[in-house]
């Protein structure tokens, strides 16, 4: 069976396009979308409004809040200062 490679370039490198997943996903932090959404909504917010609010574009608030996204650290600082809230209030939380 013949599987198939994808290359990417990440710098000057080509790498497999797990290993340039990876190296995009590095500093990056899961969101709780859930709480994002409900913060969002008790303040009430519409997404435009929380972007002006907190400078983020409401594309990515769109995205994180559909979990088709990961955030960078700067991201979930200004939506939870645009919220009013501790960044640990909007991030994802393991749980055993």
């Amino acid at each position: 069976m013949i599987v198939p490679v994808y290359f990417c370039n990440v710098g000057k490198k080509a790498v497999h396009r797990e290993a340039a997943t990876a190296e995009r996903q590095r500093g990056r932090v899961k969101v709780d979308a859930v709480a994002l959404r409900r913060l969002r909504e008790g303040y009430p917010l519409t997404v435009r409004e929380l972007a002006e609010r907190s400078g983020v574009s409401h594309n990515t608030i769109t995205m994180i809040e559909n979990r088709h996204r990961t955030a960078n650290p700067s991201t979930v600082r200004k939506l939870a200062a645009a919220l009013e809230v501790e960044p640990s209030a909007v991030m994802w939380k393991e749980t055993e």
